[in-house]
Order: structure tokens, then C-alpha cells, then sequence
């Protein structure tokens, strides 16, 4: 078995390729590079990038490790997902050029006014700090037992440690420099998967044909569920959710939405957003695929192995797959996590500049929330570590589901309506919809055993929308400089 001193060696190389990127992307380093990079990135970069980023360690583990119990259900919420990547592509793209925006939320503020506009930014605050965390926590929880647990170095050392690789190299050009790290991250994650694979076939002494009708003669292979509309993996559920993810946690979401405002124009970002979206079915269902696989070979071991997300950890750690496996799963974690976590803090930076403290050419200000942004990571890492107790991709999308649900009321009602809503009634009305959403998916399993799925995130949505609704009043006069007079 490989010591943790060659995974760390693997793992230096690669954060040494991305300080090379920095490097190469950070000639011109002021807010404007670092939020909407000059307005100057490739569109086919940005897609390629943005395969890397929504995949996430999240994916890279969960969604193979979710197929035994709950065979290939989600490539429903992955066929979702490309009518979902297509709405955002030709009816929120056009708004955001149109309106030439540095963040998606300054819309609410044109639209609504200032309280509606710093609630939305709040509620995206919160939710990606809570995404981001959950999903950079699995990477970290990996990678303590694969390199550090070998050198006695603290879980607390380890985060901190990775967060400050992190702000080290989007410190200067930021959302400029992830478009390019992305890519690269991109690609180590598709060949550590790719190369897992190729292992565990190898293992079982399978070729491709081979292996292909394995996966899908197997029972595991179901993919179409539609006998019982009260489990999770119903299909409208999981298609329906799938679809409204996407409007919201890319169309609606700063940090999918900053590096897409940083093509050149329109039809770029457009024919980014679609490429994207079409080589996301692919890509997911080569993880499924890797699930289905992993699972064929502990049985064909008669390996007593976990379940769930630890699988592939299991496999790789305990060297069953041999060294060479150990070492791709190690850089696609290092990959997964540094590419969902370092354009969250590069976001999360952006809008506390611009939408909370509204100070988009204070490059002070810039500088210094950009690490204290790492600082709240590590807290909130530190809080999830001690508390977390379900499925990392389930945490994930419940999390979002009562977070993005009023930020997704809120460009439903301006877009759909030409009514205003009380302003003082909006923040009170984006904390309710959560609890009452909450409390309907209680009663409802209570009464007639029904439970929510991904759906919760649009019945939340429609419950911030009706009571703005209930709240507004004719539309009138809104002032075009977003000051929030009616």
C-alpha cells in the first residue's frame, strides 16, 4: 500500500501546476479581473471547467456510492438537469448581458429595491457557505485518513491547510484564474474516473464489451422508476427537482452564474451554458456506472466492505484496486475539492462586495474578505464535522432545497409579475417559506406517509412566490438605480 508520503507528493505536484496557472492568469489583478475576468474567457474553457465544478467531490463519491440502494434513479434527475442547463441558457443568460450585471442578484435591486436585493444576497451568503462546506468536508474527511492521519496532522490543520492553498492561488486575479484551474481540475477528475475504472475492470479481468453488459444487465441498472409516487426516486420527482437545481443552483447561484459572465458575450456564455449541459448526462453515468462496478467486484471478491459513500474510499484505501488506483482517487479528491470550493469563496467574496457591503471598486475591502471568506469555511467545516450524520448528497440538495427555495420565489415573482412587493414584508416572508415548507413535509409524512424530495425546493419557491404575491401591490414606478423607491 502507498505510504502518505507519495500521496503527498502527488498532491504537491498538483497544487504546483495550479500556483503555474496562477501565475500565468494574474497579470492584470484588480476587482474587475477577480470578479468578472475582464469579461475575456473562452467559452469552450469555461464549459470544460464547469463540468469539473458541479461535479464536486460530492458526485465523485455519492452519487457511485448511492447506486446499490438506490440503483441509477438519478439519471432521472440528470435528464432534469439538461432542460433545466436550457432555460437558464436562453432566459436568464439574456438578462444578465442585457443588464451587463457583476452579480446575478443586483437584478433584485433594479427590479425590487434595496431590502428584497440584500435579502436575496443574504439567503445566497448562507447557502453556499452551507453547500460549499458540506461538499469541501468530504474531500478534507478523505484526505485526512489517505495523507495526514500518516503524518499526525490534525483535521483542524488539514482544512486550514487546504484553504489557504486555495485563497493562495485565486488571491490575485480570482474568478480569471478559476476559468483555467477549473479546466485543469476538470481533467484530472474525468482520468482519475476513467482510470478507476479501467482498474476495477482490469481486476475482474473484463473488457469494455464486457464490463458495459455487466452494467447494464444488472439489476442496478434500473434507471425508470415510476411505481410509487411516495419514494424519493419517483421520476416526475426526481425530474421535475432535477430541473429546478439547475434554474436555481446555476441560474439563480453567483458562483455558477460569475464565471459564466465572463465570456465574451451572449452567444458564448449561451453556447457554454448548452454544452454543459448536454456532457453532464455522460459524465454522470459513467459515475453511475463506476457505482454499479464497484459493487460487482466486492461481490465477485466476497469482500465485507461499507456501503454508501465510504465504498470507493474503502476500495482504494485498503488497496484492493492496487497503487495506482490509491493515487487517481487521491488527485481526483484534491481535484473535486479544490474546484468547488475555491469559486465558492471567489463568489462568496464578490457578492459580500458588491451586494452586502456595496463597495465593487474597494480592492482593500476585496483583499481582505477574500481570506476571512476561508476563515468562515473552516469554521463551518469544523461545525459539519460534528454534526453530520446523512448522506453527503442528500445534505447537500436538503440544504438547498430550503435555502434556494426563496431565492427562487424572488426572480420568479419579478420575472412572471410586474407587481411590487412590501419591502419590509420580504425578508420575513424568505424566512417563513423555509419553516412552513418544513412543516408541511412533517405533516405529510405523518398523515399519508408521503415525503418530500427534490420537489420541496419548488414547493418552497411557490410558497415565497404566493406570499409575495399576498404582500404586493400593482406595480408603479421603480427606480432604474436600484435605491428601492416605489
Amino acid at each position: 500500500m502507498i505510504q502518505g508520503s507519495y500521496l503527498l507528493i502527488c498532491a504537491a505536484g498538483y497544487f504546483a501546476l495550479l500556483l503555474l496557472l496562477s501565475y500565468l492568469t494574474s497579470r492584470r489583478t484588480d476587482n474587475d479581473a477577480f470578479f468578472r475576468g475582464n469579461r475575456t474567457s473562452r467559452w469552450w474553457a469555461v464549459a470544460f471547467g464547469m463540468i469539473g465544478a458541479s461535479v464536486s467531490g460530492v458526485t465523485f463519491v455519492s452519487v457511485p456510492g448511492m447506486v446499490e440502494s438506490s440503483s441509477m434513479a438519478y439519471i432521472q434527475m440528470c435528464l432534469g438537469f439538461v432542460v433545466g442547463y436550457a432555460l437558464v441558457a436562453f432566459v436568464l443568460l439574456p438578462l444578465y448581458y442585457r443588464m451587463n450585471l457583476t452579480t446575478i442578484y443586483t437584478y433584485l435591486d433594479y427590479r425590487f429595491g434595496h431590502i428584497p436585493y440584500l435579502t436575496g444576497s443574504v439567503f445566497f451568503f448562507i447557502s453556499k457557505l452551507i453547500g460549499a462546506s458540506i461538499r469541501l468536508y468530504l474531500a478534507c474527511t478523505i484526505l485526512q485518513t489517505l495523507i495526514f492521519d500518516h503524518y499526525g496532522i490534525p483535521f483542524w490543520m488539514n482544512t486550514a491547510l487546504l484553504l489557504a492553498l486555495m485563497w493562495l492561488y485565486t488571491r490575485r486575479s480570482g474568478i480569471r484564474t478559476i476559468v483555467w484551474s477549473d479546466c485543469l481540475q476538470t481533467f484530472v477528475l474525468l482520468s482519475a474516473l476513467v482510470l478507476i475504472i479501467y482498474q476495477l475492470c482490469s481486476q475482474m479481468e473484463w473488457g469494455i464489451a464486457r464490463a458495459w453488459n455487466e452494467v447494464w444487465s444488472s439489476p442496478m441498472s434500473n434507471v425508470f422508476m415510476f411505481d410509487d409516487p411516495n419514494s424519493k426516486n419517483y421520476f416526475w420527482k426526481q425530474f421535475l427537482g432535477g430541473i429546478f437545481v439547475v434554474v436555481v443552483m446555476t441560474g439563480l447561484d453567483q458562483d455558477s452564474m460569475q464565471k459564466n459572465l465572463t465570456c465574451r458575450n451572449l452567444k458564448e456564455s449561451r453556447l457554454n451554458m448548452c454544452v454543459n449541459g448536454l456532457c453532464y448526462l455522460p459524465v454522470n453515468m459513467l459515475f453511475m456506472a463506476l457505482g454499479v462496478l464497484m459493487v460487482l467486484y466486492t461481490r465477485q471478491m466476497q469482500l465485507e466492505l461499507p456501503t454508501g459513500d465510504a465504498l470507493m474510499p474503502a476500495l482504494c484505501a485498503g488497496g484492493y484496486l492496487g497503487s495506482a488506483a490509491l493515487i487517481y482517487f487521491t488527485l481526483g479528491i484534491v481535484a473535486a475539492a479544490f474546484s468547488s470550493a475555491d469559486s465558492a469563496m471567489a463568489s462568496l467574496t464578490t457578492s459580500f462586495c458588491v451586494d452586502i457591503a456595496r463597495r465593487p471598486d474597494d480592492e482593500r475591502l476585496r483583499k481582505w474578505t477574500h481570506p476571512m471568506i476561508g476563515v468562515a469555511f473552516w469554521l463551518f467545516i469544523m461545525v459539519v464535522r460534528a454534526v453530520n450524520n446523512t448522506s453527503v448528497i442528500d445534505a447537500v440538495y436538503t440544504v438547498c432545497s430550503y435555502t434556494y427555495g426563496p431565492i427562487l420565489g424572488l426572480f420568479a415573482f419579478g420575472l412572471l409579475t410586474k407587481r411590487q412587493p412590501a419591502h419590509r414584508w420580504v425578508p420575513i416572508i424568505c424566512l417563513a417559506a423555509p419553516i412552513i415548507c418544513y412543516a408541511a413535509d412533517c405533516y405529510m409524512l405523518t398523515a399519508v406517509g408521503y415525503k418530500f424530495g427534490y420537489e420541496l425546493l419548488i414547493f418552497n419557491g411557490l410558497v415565497t412566490f404566493l406570499l409575495l404575491l399576498a404582500s404586493s401591490a400593482k406595480f408603479r414606478t421603480h427606480n432604474a438605480g436600484g435605491n428601492g423607491h416605489v
